[in-house]
């Protein structure tokens, strides 16, 4: 994200007030740009596709397709924007189903607003975003038994294991492959790969199950 070229947002939600809002707010800073606004899933789909944004920020209730269902349809579409939902709920299954379908961070609609922007901009760096008191939800819904998470570890290359770590650091794949001296689609091969052994299914879900192993004392960061 360079200070002359704004990261691009394009914000997905039913209720005009709340665009209008987070609209003012994104245009008082010069690193974020709102480039659309769509008001469903499907012409959540379409703009995505066509105008290619960095970030995309997901209301999870809807009208017609929900959230959840406009999340999982932009993956299956190729859309590789950061996604973040941005939404009322904290309910345990929207929170652990949002991060398993994809999203890159979820975040409450009751933040204060600068927290907002802030999380916003961390999304744009490539950070997993995360209202605090969701981390704690996330963290626990994705614990394993320790036997299979020694075998799941075990599995790993050395390789798998330093990228796995800077994905907990919160690193994009661009960093990662900087970091490493190896290039972008290299990382991407390892990080499916290390997905799949893990059974994860998303970036955001390798991270916090990584974060929770450190903490455990299995891994050293």
């Amino acid at each position: 994200m360079s200070e002359l070229t704004p990261a691009t947002v394009l914000m997905v939600d039913d209720h005009p007030l709340l665009r209008k809002g987070l609209t003012q707010l994104i245009e008082l800073e010069d690193d974020l740009e709102v480039v659309g606004e769509a008001s469903s899933g499907q012409q959540a789909i379409e703009l995505a596709e066509s105008l290619d944004p960095d970030l995309i920020t997901l209301d999870l209730n809807m009208q017609g397709m929900d959230g959840l269902q406009t999340l999982k349809a932009l993956r299956e579409c190729g859309v590789d924007a950061r996604i973040i939902m941005l939404t009322v709920s904290d309910s345990d299954e929207d929170v652990v189903e949002a991060i398993r379908l994809g999203a890159d961070g979820y975040l409450l609609k009751d933040m204060e607003p600068e927290a907002l922007i802030d999380k916003l901009k961390e999304a744009v760096l490539g950070k997993m975003v995360m209202s605090p008191k969701l981390t704690e939800i996330l963290a626990t819904a994705l614990r394993r038994p320790q036997r299979q998470t020694n075998r799941a570890l075990a599995s790993l290359t050395s390789r798998e294991l330093d990228i796995l770590k800077l994905i907990a650091k919160g690193l994009s794949n661009k960093l990662i492959a900087r970091e490493l001296d190896i290039s972008d689609g290299t990382v991407k091969v390892h990080v499916k790969h290390l997905l799949k052994k893990l059974d994860l299914r998303s970036r955001v879900e390798a991270a916090v199950w990584m974060v929770n192993q450190q903490s455990k004392g299995d891994i050293r960061g």
